[in-house]
This record gives C-alpha cells, sequence and structure tokens, in this order.
C-alpha cells in the first residue's frame, strides 16, 4: 500500500493531467449540439458532387422557409379582429338622449317638428352604435374583416372601416344630419352627441392572438413526401429548386433519425473520440516540443480552460443564433497565449480549437477556412502586444482579413454580390472590437493563474519599482551593472528575435540577491576595502554564490513571476568562481572545484543563455585596460567559448549562428562604451 501511495506521489503531475484531459473532453462533448451530422455537402446553385442520391426511407418534403413565412403573412393579413361590445353603453344613451334633447330644444317649436328632430336624432345614435364607437385608434387596415362579439359569442361581423372612431364621430354625426336635412340644428345635436356618447367596442387582443394562433397552427410545412429509392438528384446536377428543397428536408430527417435513442450512445462516443483525440494532439505537441510548460500544470490548466471557454462561448452562440457566429472573436485565443507562452503554441492551439468547432458550426470549411486565416494574421501581426498601437493595428488586418475571405467566399458561392448580406460585415467589427477586450482578460488571467504577459514585464522594467530602487540604494554598483547587462542582452535578443522585453527584465533583477551582502562584491566596494582579504577562498566563493539563492528568495518574497526567477536561477549556470578557485588551487592542488561552483541549473531557453554571456562579458569588462577594438573581440570570444566548453548551453535552444551574432553585438556595444577611436597620425 505504501509503495501505490509513493507511486501515486511520484505520478500526481500525470494523473492531474490525465484528469484534466478527461474533464475537458467530457465538457466539450457536453457542450456539443444534440444533433446528427449529414453526411453530404451541398449549396444551392451548386452542382452535386458525390454520386447519385437515392431516398435511403421514405420522408416528406418541407416547404422552404419563404414559403412558410408567405402563408403566415397572408394568414395574419386576413385574420379577422375581435372586439367586444358593450350592449349597456347603447342603452344608457338613449336615456340620456331623451333628456338632453328636452333640455336642448325649446317647446315654442312646433311638436311635429319636435317629434321629427328627435325621432332623426335617435336614428344617428342607433346607426352610430349599430355600426360600433372605437375606444381608441388603430392602424389596422381598412380591409380587415371584424368580427364583433357579445359575452364571447359571435354576434355580427363586418370590416374595420365601416367602425367609427372617436376622431371620425363629428364628421359622421354632421354627414347623418345632413342626409336627414337637418343641418340647421347640428351644432345642437353635435352638443348632445358629445355629452351622452361612449365608446361600445374595445379590441380584444388576447382573443384575436389566440385565433390567429389557432390558424397558423393549421399550417401544414409539408408538401408532398418522397418514397425510398426514389432518385433524389443524379451526380453533376445543379442543386437548386425542388431538388434542394428535397435535400434539405433529406438532411433534417436524417440527422433526427441518427441522433436517437438506438444512436445516442454510440455519437457520445464517436463526439468522445474525435475530442479525446484533438486534445491528444495538443498534449503531444506541449510534450515534445513545450516540456517546460508540459511540465508545469497550471499552464496546461490555462491552455485546455482557453479551449474550453472558446468551445463554450461558440456554441452558446450557435445554439441561440448562428447568425451570429462570426461575433465571437476566436482570435483572442492566439492572442493570449502569445502573450503568456510564444506565437508557435498559439497557432497549434488556435487550429485544434478550430478543428473542433468545425463539427458543430454550419458551412465549416467556409469557418475553418476564416478562423484559420484569421489566427495565422494574428500571430505573424501581433508583436510586443503591451504596445495600443500594435493591438488596434492588429486587430484592424485581422477584421479585414475576415470581411475579404467572406467577400471571396460569398461570390464563388453566388456568382455576384447583389443578395450579400452587409450585414455579416458587421459581424466582423464587432468581432474585432471585442477581440481588443483580450488585454483586460490577460490582467485577468496573470492574477487568476498567476503567469507572467509582455504587458507585466514593461510593468517590471520600470526602474522605480519598490525592489530596484531598494537595489540602487543598497547596492548601487550592482544596479548599475544590471543596467548595463540589460542594455546588452535586450540588443543581442533583438538581433536573434527573441523575447527582448523577457531577457531586460530578467537582467534588471538578476542580480538582486548582492543586496544581502553588497559589500562583498566588487562594484560596491568604493571604499578600497575588501571584505575578502579577511575570509577564507571557501568561504568567499559561498558567499559569492550563495547571491543566486538569496536572489531567489527575495524575488520570491516580491513576488517576482516564476518566468524572472528563472534568470536568477541560471545567470551563472553551473560555472566555478574562477577567482577564488584558482586562489585555493594555490594552496591545495587537488581540491574539488564543485566547492567554488554555482548551483544552476544551467540555462534553458534562449532568453537566459544571452543574459549568461552578456552578465559575464559586462562584469568582465571592467578589467580591461586600455582596451582596443582588438582586445575587445578576442575578449568576447575568449568568455563565450570558455562558456560554450563548459557546455553551459546545452539545454538551452540556441543555436552557433545565432551566438556568432550576439557575440557580434556585444563587441560593438562595448566598443561604443569605451569610446574607440582610430588613432589619427601626428
Amino acid at each position: 500500500m505504501k509503495d501505490f501511495i509513493n507511486k501515486l506521489y511520484r505520478n500526481h503531475s500525470l494523473i492531474y493531467k490525465a484528469l484534466l484531459f478527461v474533464c475537458t473532453t467530457f465538457l466539450i462533448v457536453y457542450l456539443f449540439p444534440k444533433s446528427g451530422k449529414f453526411k453530404y455537402n451541398f449549396e444551392r446553385g451548386k452542382p452535386w458532387q458525390s454520386e447519385n442520391l437515392y431516398a435511403p426511407f421514405d420522408f416528406a418534403i418541407k416547404k422552404a422557409e419563404d414559403e412558410i413565412n408567405s402563408e403566415k403573412r397572408s394568414i395574419e393579413s386576413q385574420a379577422p379582429l375581435y372586439f367586444d361590445e358593450d350592449e349597456t353603453v347603447k342603452v344608457t344613451a338613449l336615456d340620456a338622449y331623451d333628456i338632453a334633447f328636452s333640455n336642448t330644444f325649446s317647446d315654442s317649436l312646433p311638436r311635429a317638428t319636435l317629434n321629427k328632430l328627435k325621432s332623426s336624432g335617435k336614428d344617428v345614435l342607433e346607426n352610430l352604435y349599430t355600426l360600433g364607437l372605437l375606444s381608441d385608434t388603430y392602424t389596422f387596415g381598412d380591409d380587415r374583416i371584424v368580427e364583433i362579439l357579445s359575452g364571447n359569442v359571435k354576434k355580427r361581423n363586418t370590416v374595420y372601416e365601416n367602425l367609427i372612431e372617436q376622431e371620425d364621430l363629428k364628421s359622421f354625426i354632421e354627414r347623418k344630419l345632413s342626409s336627414e336635412g337637418l343641418n340647421t340644428y347640428a351644432s345642437k345635436f353635435t352638443s348632445i352627441f358629445f355629452d351622452i356618447v361612449e365608446p361600445n367596442l374595445t379590441y380584444n387582443k388576447s382573443f384575436t392572438e389566440k385565433a390567429l394562433q389557432d390558424e397558423l397552427n393549421k399550417i401544414s410545412y409539408t408538401r408532398g413526401s418522397v418514397e425510398r429509392g426514389t432518385l433524389i438528384i443524379s451526380k453533376g446536377e445543379v442543386v437548386e429548386g425542388d431538388k434542394f428543397q428535397k435535400l434539405k428536408s433529406l438532411q433534417s430527417e436524417y440527422e433526427s433519425q441518427v441522433w436517437n435513442e438506438a444512436n445516442y450512445n454510440w455519437i457520445l462516443f464517436a463526439y468522445t473520440l474525435l475530442v479525446a483525440l484533438a486534445l491528444l494532439m495538443l498534449l503531444l505537441f506541449l510534450r515534445k516540443y513545450r516540456i517546460e510548460v508540459f511540465d508545469n500544470n497550471t499552464k496546461v490548466t490555462f491552455i485546455f480552460f482557453n479551449v474550453l471557454l472558446m468551445v463554450f462561448i461558440t456554441t452558446l452562440v450557435v445554439n441561440y443564433n448562428s447568425e451570429y457566429l462570426y461575433v465571437v472573436p476566436l482570435c483572442m485565443l492566439p492572442l493570449v497565449l502569445k502573450a503568456f507562452f510564444d506565437a508557435r503554441l498559439g497557432m497549434f492551439t488556435h487550429v485544434i480549437t478550430v478543428l473542433l468547432l468545425g463539427s458543430i458550426v454550419p458551412n465549416s470549411y467556409e469557418y475553418m477556412f476564416l478562423q484559420i486565416l484569421a489566427g495565422i494574421v494574428t500571430i505573424l501581426t501581433v508583436s510586443e502586444l503591451y504596445k495600443r498601437a500594435n493591438l488596434f493595428i492588429s486587430v484592424g488586418q485581422i477584421t479585414l482579413i475576415y470581411i475579404v475571405a467572406y467577400f471571396a467566399f460569398f461570390v464563388i458561392h453566388e456568382g455576384s454580390i447583389e443578395t450579400i448580406n452587409w450585414n455579416t460585415f458587421l459581424l466582423f467589427i464587432l468581432c474585432g472590437l471585442a477581440t481588443l477586450f483580450v488585454q483586460p482578460l490577460i490582467y485577468a488571467y496573470e492574477k487568476m493563474f498567476g503567469l507572467v504577459s509582455d504587458v507585466s514585464l514593461l510593468e517590471l522594467s520600470d526602474t522605480n519599482t519598490k525592489l530596484l530602487k531598494e537595489l540602487s540604494n543598497v547596492s548601487p554598483g550592482t544596479f548599475h551593472h544590471s543596467l548595463n547587462v540589460a542594455n546588452l542582452a535586450e540588443a543581442s535578443a533583438n538581433e536573434i528575435g527573441a523575447n527582448a522585453m523577457l531577457v531586460r527584465v530578467g537582467a534588471l533583477y538578476h542580480d538582486i540577491g548582492k543586496m544581502v551582502n553588497p559589500n562583498y562584491f566588487t562594484e560596491n566596494q568604493s571604499t578600497g576595502i575588501n571584505p575578502h582579504d579577511e575570509l577564507s577562498s571557501k568561504e568567499s566563493a559561498r558567499i559569492i554564490t550563495d547571491h543566486v539563492i538569496n536572489g531567489i528568495e527575495i524575488a520570491r518574497k516580491n513576488n517576482l513571476p516564476d518566468r524572472v526567477i528563472d534568470f536568477i536561477r541560471t545567470h551563472h549556470g553551473t560555472s566555478v568562481v574562477y577567482y577564488f578557485y584558482m586562489k585555493a588551487k594555490e594552496m591545495d592542488k587537488d581540491i574539488d572545484s564543485d566547492l567554488f561552483r554555482y548551483p544552476g541549473p544551467k540555462p534553458f531557453s534562449k532568453e537566459t543563455a544571452i543574459l549568461m554571456m552578456c552578465d559575464s562579458v559586462e562584469a568582465a569588462s571592467k578589467s580591461l585596460k586600455n582596451p582596443t577594438s582588438t582586445k575587445i573581440d578576442a575578449f568576447v570570444e575568449n568568455i563565450i567559448n570558455k562558456q560554450i566548453d563548459e557546455e553551459q548551453f546545452l539545454n538551452a535552444n540556441i543555436t552557433f549562428k545565432e551566438i556568432q551574432s550576439i557575440k557580434k553585438v556585444l563587441k560593438h556595444k562595448l566598443a561604443n562604451i569605451y569610446h574607440l577611436r582610430i588613432e589619427y597620425p601626428e
């Protein structure tokens, strides 16, 4: 049992990666839409590329969406409107009319005239309520059929133009009175009616909508059927019209039949295999080409998290409305990974993610082509992300690539630009704007995962940071040395295409361990007193080599990123403190050189190798007397060649050609530092 536990402990990192791999695989499969996939690809207006297609089973021909929408519009335009009639309003108005008429018209008029006037007014009122007076103004068409309800029972029907709106009430009364020859009394009747008339019709919206929905539910979404074995389309035929609709119907029916209960587990298993293979390729890439990332569980988790996040966002959009698919800023993935790692890892992960999404998005070939192209542009254009202008320029280029590629695909498919959907270009612009949020996202990731990006490196390179100000106060000579090394290292990194910002920051902090015993290092000995004179060679060597360990401790206390601490750890590699070793050897020829050796490790990247070379050259250059170009060239060659002979760069992915370029830079820079001039003849 103990051996088993020990074995688990020794392999806990691999076990964690296996669990991460399994969990990510199942989460991605869970997010994928649960529907089958039609095995044929076809496009309207394009020739059928596959063999003759016969119906594999009976299926109904579904109507085209435009056809269904046309039927819906027709039903909606002809659907009756329902109004509730309040019959008590008419009774109340007639009773009020009798009283109002008596109060308005004088008894001095002849009785026959009064009776005629009263009867005519009542006829107008009766006619008004028979037609119906609306309680509100509506925008329905005049020819719309209207059903009048009384207690939810249909009473009569008419058309909307026959109903009286309140704003038309005056003209209606005047028109009716005129037809009766009562224009003389129009003002009095108008006054009476406006006092007593109330609307008797109210629009019953809920009943109207329910009746409309009942009619819409009666729409048939199919027209005809295709029997099994019937030829649907022959090879080379153009996919259009009825053939296109049959293919769409077959595709829909096929996908619904494939994803049934019997096949559910098999399809899930197949999806799991595809996702697992894609993620396995990503792990193998890390294992072979980015072993330092593979060995760091936090970094592997970070990469898988970003892949999962992009799949999650894309599936959300696809499930909501696939028309908005290109709003998803997928290019943020390579941007983020390049900021924290490198371009190659960012591009590989981007391609893997696009391949995963290709199985769930519509027009998968077009989608993958556009996204991979945009990812390549992202990797090629974005450099020094901490510079805001670079990000804006890159986003502009990405958006342009999207637009141009989409335009090309559309013209290929349609043959013209007459029906192009310009709103899609707006989606690409929105995608570009969303990509600009990569910088706050990077900041959030730094806090969540403890990683470091170029943006953080820029902040750390500020010499006014607390730690560097302390270094300048406690060890001014070391601080000046670090600045010189930083300048040399940055120039060297730019020459060979390494991460200049990273190596500069590493150079600024590489000697912070000297703050523990600053006076034991020659650059800080301003009084001429050397405390090493009172120590043995072993003790002196221990103090010198301890500045690496002390530097790591100080860096950790000040929360410096691991990528910066790597420079502190490796800037001397496993070299020997040569001065004290030779001094001790004078006393004891058989003394062990390991007593004077730095703990290491050796540099394991271009950047750490650059720092080791620049640090050694800059420190030793102080001993040059009467420097000339020849002396400087030999001096640089001697120091770096010695490091090569000691195999200090064995673990760094740096070539001899790059080392030669670094030598050239160092020679040029040292010549400038010492202001060498040619000697003019007297």
